[in-house]
């Protein structure tokens, strides 16, 4: 059963759907009210825990988000979910906020063409401050409360950024060149540290928890482990460990890889302590906050006969990297995952234009 409902906005553009057991569907536009998904979750009946559920369960995702424009591109990062709850996105030039309290959306920015693509998105811990990475090497940095622009940074990256990724004031950015630069937010002459070791696009940058730590991985294969406290603002900073492992690109979200392999590294001696062939692309890695699981999201297999990730999201037991669960759904690849401040529910986004919503991760 399809409701319709009235808006002002042309096409469908972000048209959310929501599978309820009786197989009905609800549709809106994505500029008038939505779902109050976290107030549905709250006060939803007891919720199954996948942790509880052995072998290879398929489940499907509670809420569907379309979004028409996405960039299908394995290597930007245009999806993350703030500590303030708030999911923002990116299709093309424009940055959307959804908010996941009230189901309440607005537009955040568009960017002229000249500037954009809008290419990765990061939320500063603040969880009102949001970083957007432009086609044209720029950082705009944006108030999402007043949605007003702070400041740009120029004058690092030489094209698109990327991967971003936030410590304190500080706002990792990596470029298609294969450059790394920390931004202090807080100075005019913002780039204080550089890293130089990858030949090739950065994919993705996560700092650990501790913020000593930044992992950063690129096309070129390349895994690097940087020490902060080792960085200069005068000189280009020497890695800390380069892992040459893997065989294909590496999206570093948890040390996500791109070669079909999920990897665990062993940072303070930068040794592999395993290694698991998925036989297909990884785009992300989530780790529940509250349980030894691992969450990972696929794209393209690398046998047309071993497909059983591509395009679904799967839940895995750590260490022994059992197979607890299958979420499916996208119809394509998925190009990246965030999770919600809580830990229990996670976005996907794919190249099929949607977003899918799952309660993946349940509550402690």
């Amino acid at each position: 059963m399809h409701i319709p409902l009235l808006g002002v906005i042309p096409r469908k553009f972000f048209h959310f759907s929501r599978h309820t057991r009786d197989t009905n569907i609800l549709h809106c536009s994505f500029c008038i009210t939505l779902y109050k998904m976290a107030r549905e979750l709250e006060t939803s009946p007891k919720r199954r825990n996948p942790t509880k559920l052995m072998g290879s369960c398929h489940r499907i995702s509670e809420l569907i988000l379309d979004a028409p424009g996405i960039i299908d591109n394995y290597f930007l990062n245009l999806m993350d979910w703030g500590n303030c709850n708030i999911l923002a996105i990116a299709l093309r030039n424009t940055v959307y906020l959804w908010y996941a309290a009230d189901g309440s959306t607005s537009k955040l920015c568009t960017v002229d063409d000249e500037d954009g693509p809008v290419t990765s998105v990061s939320w500063a811990p603040d969880g009102r401050n949001i970083a957007i990475g432009l086609n044209n090497s720029h950082v705009q940095l944006w108030d999402s409360v007043a949605n007003k622009l702070l400041r740009t940074l120029r004058g690092g990256h030489q094209m698109r950024v990327s991967s971003m990724d936030w410590n304190n004031h500080i706002i990792t950015t990596g470029g298609i060149e294969g450059l790394i630069f920390n931004n202090d937010v807080r100075v005019g002459s913002h780039i204080v540290q550089t890293y130089i070791g990858h030949e090739l696009e950065i994919c993705g940058l996560k700092w650990s928890p501790s913020g000593q730590l930044l992992a950063s991985g690129g096309n070129d294969g390349l895994l690097h482990i940087w020490d902060r406290s080792m960085a200069s603002s005068t000189s280009a900073q020497q890695w800390l460990y380069r892992l040459e492992d893997h065989t294909a690109a590496v999206k570093a979200l948890a040390w996500c890889a791109g070669d079909c392999c999920l990897k665990f590294w062993n940072t303070n001696i930068g040794a592999c302590l395993n290694s698991v062939n998925t036989c297909s692309q990884v785009s992300a890695l989530l780790w529940n906050k509250n349980e030894p699981e691992l969450l990972s999201s696929h794209g393209f297999a690398r046998n047309q006969l071993l497909h059983q990730l591509e395009n679904g999201l799967t839940l895995w037991k750590y260490p022994s990297m059992l197979k607890m669960a299958d979420f499916t759904g996208h119809t394509s690849r998925v190009l990246s995952m965030a999770q919600s401040p809580d830990g229990c529910t996670i976005a996907s986004a794919a190249a099929d234009e949607t977003l899918r919503f799952w309660n993946v991760f349940g509550p402690p």
